[in-house]
């Protein structure tokens, strides 16, 4: 065993880590990142990136039918190995030798073992302990949780990873939970031919999100195909003879050939060696504003359970860098509310409160609502388009934009012009003089911001 000293070591090469090493390097420390599988991470392999690329062409497919002109140039169906080709191009087929340049550059180096904490400032990775002289960034993310339910992990569900990177579409699929990852393979994996079955325990889909998003998110499902069961829990899972069965609490059940899991993440701390430095593994890892533990730890992206998201873990590499480097850093913006889009169509684009957190919140607000497609910008994308609903949630002690959401296609675009005007605390009454260009879909702002006149 051999010991090595770098003035920082990162452990876990995800978007967050990436970025943390990237920026550390590039202010001159020397850097060593631990990763045992993939740099890149979740989100590049088996989350953002091959979902978003099996979500595209149909979604793609269902704008040319709407719009006269287009839709008589397109005949046939989806060609689905076509498609699951294309995703591996992206995913380089789940393999990470293009970034170790990338990483090279920037003098870092790369240690591919699993790494686990070893006492202060210490970091074990395989053979060797790599010593931080200035502190030790844990970047290790989540994974897929899966609930005791009798039977269920027996039965070798499919997570987030397996539903990304199938090599071919099953018969038939059904989905345990209704939350981002589950609607979006449900529309995908419908789309690509498979018979699906989604439950979902709550009264609703996307239960975080405004109401009225996961009622055109169902109902958009629905027309699809999707066979939704919502409001009931599943009680027990059978599995044998290449078949799954779900038995719900309200007697019915639910057949598959693959069972995917899409309830929710769990931080990967079981086994890093927290217990080295004081900390309980098995949980987020806690940290303040400048994402440190301590004078020497740190925690960044999904790890510390602030907020699971893909964007703002990399905000937080950028943070925990900034304050390694001897900057005056901190986060001003890291919580629920951050800016997210569930790629469905219709799309669902949200930043800031919906109206149920800003009540929760104690905040004094109100909805103004008005039609997403409700503007001359919308006609060119197609008269069969979802509607779609654009909501600003509005402080009204403040004069300010407390949330936004979005439902309708492509509505991804709106969304940085909302997460300034909400993380910006933009005044309405500045707000009013953010002309849109005409036209556009952004005059959506126009009628949004006449609206508070009413």
């Amino acid at each position: 065993m051999s010991e090595r000293e770098f003035d920082v070591i990162v452990v876990g090469a995800g978007p967050a880590g990436e970025v943390c090493a990237g920026r550390l390097g590039d202010g001159g420390l020397s850097v060593a990142v631990v990763e045992e599988h993939l740099i890149g991470g979740e989100c590049s392999f088996y989350a953002c990136m091959p979902s978003k690329s099996l979500l595209r062409p149909g979604e793609l497919l269902a704008e040319v039918r709407r719009i006269p002109g287009a839709r008589e140039a397109v005949s046939g169906e989806l060609d689905v190995a076509a498609v699951l080709s294309r995703r591996d191009e992206i995913i380089h087929d789940l393999d990470d030798s293009g970034m170790e340049p990338w990483l090279a550059e920037r003098g870092i180096e790369l240690v591919r073992e699993r790494g686990r904490l070893d006492g202060e400032r210490r970091v074990r990775a395989g053979d060797d302990v790599l010593v931080a002289r200035r502190a030790v960034v844990v970047a290790t993310g989540t994974s897929a949780l899966v609930p005791p339910i009798e039977g269920l992990r027996e039965a070798e569900p499919w997570t987030n990873r397996e539903a990304t990177t199938a090599k071919a579409a099953p018969e038939r699929l059904v989905i345990l939970g209704g939350g981002v990852v589950g609607v979006e393979m449900a529309q995908a994996w419908r789309v690509l031919g498979s018979q699906v079955t989604l439950i979902e325990a709550a009264d609703r889909l996307i239960a975080r999100e405004e109401r009225f998003a996961g009622e055109q998110v169902a109902e958009a499902l629905s027309e699809l195909g999707v066979d939704m069961r919502i409001g009931v829990k599943a009680t027990a899972v059978r599995a044998g003879g290449g078949e799954v069965t779900v038995e719900l609490e309200d007697g019915m059940q639910a057949l598959g050939d693959e069972l995917l899991v899409a309830i929710g993440r769990r931080q990967n701390t079981d086994d890093l060696g927290l217990e080295t430095v004081g900390l309980e593994g098995g949980g987020p890892i806690e940290v303040d504003d400048r994402m440190a533990v301590n004078d020497w730890l740190y925690a960044i992206g999904d790890v510390n359970g602030r907020v699971l998201l893909t964007h703002m873990g990399k905000y937080q590499g950028r943070i925990a860098a900034d304050v390694i480097l001897g900057k005056d850093a901190h986060a001003m913006h890291d919580d629920g509310r951050s800016p997210r889009v569930i790629f469905t169509d219709p799309q669902v684009a949200a930043v800031g409160h919906t109206l149920d957190s800003a009540r929760q919140a104690g905040l004094s607000v109100r909805a103004v609502d008005v039609p997403t497609q409700g503007n001359a910008g919308a006609s060119f994308y197609g008269r069969d388009s979802a509607a779609g609903t654009a909501r600003l949630v509005v402080d009204e002690d403040r004069g300010l934009i407390a949330g936004a959401t979005f439902t309708g296609p492509e509505v991804q675009d709106f969304l940085h012009a909302a997460t300034i005007a909400v993380i910006g605390e933009v005044p309405i009454e500045r707000l009013a003089h953010a002309v849109p260009s005409f036209p556009t879909r952004s005059e959506v702002w126009l009628y949004l911001l006449e609206g508070l006149e009413a």
